[in-house]
């Protein structure tokens, strides 16, 4: 017992809001923790309503969203199922390239079945119009999008069911969100300031 409890004393965990201290490149909280986790847990509900007797496969956009889906789907009364893709536009910037392209693509066939895209954030739109073609050629029986942000003023397209906030049109990280791979674990979402940030 003793060697358990040493060996659990070396395991480091971070605090809650570790990153709110002092860091130069996090600005204010856009959504806060309490935010996403009421926001999701009404999002379930409403999907477990509307996907009674035909529980979705959802389709995670990586690497963004897996925090999200994860949440979203615990919240969610349902058998549901699970596929992942991952999507670039980014890159290591903070401005989208202009340019889609699949990095990994899903491993379960779409024919038939009531499909639900799990999205971090819809952008400029380009990557969720490019996805949501491409999914739609694939003959589901159904297709949905379930974004936690919206940026911005952007249109809202018929399969943007669900969506979580919209948000100021500024850089944000945390819950999923990155820049060059850091932020994700932030329990919040924040306005990014760092020096990659784009006006």
């Amino acid at each position: 017992m003793a060697d358990r409890r040493e060996a659990d004393s070396l395991v480091a965990v971070p605090p809650a809001g570790w990153a709110a201290r002092g860091d130069p490149e996090l600005g204010e909280v856009i959504v806060s923790e309490e935010d996403i986790r009421r926001r999701t847990a009404e999002l379930g509900g409403r999907i477990t309503a509307d996907y009674a007797g035909r529980p979705p496969l959802l389709v995670g956009v990586l690497k963004g969203a897996f925090v999200f889906m994860g949440d979203l789907a615990r919240a969610i009364a349902l058998p549901v199922e699970f596929d992942f893709m991952a999507i670039s536009s980014y890159g290591s910037s903070t401005r989208t390239s202009g340019v889609v392209r699949i990095v990994k693509d899903l491993d379960t066939d779409l024919a038939g079945r009531h499909v639900l895209v799990v999205e971090d954030i819809v952008d400029s739109g380009l990557t969720l119009a490019f996805l949501l073609r491409n999914l739609a050629a694939r003959n589901p029986a159904s297709l949905a999008v379930c974004a936690l942000l919206v940026k911005g003023s952007q249109p809202t397209v018929p399969e943007l069911a669900y969506v979580g906030f919209r948000i100021p049109n500024c850089f944000v990280v945390g819950y999923g969100l990155d820049v060059a791979e850091r932020y994700r674990n932030l329990a919040c979402i924040r306005r990014y300031t760092g020096p990659l940030a784009q006006p």
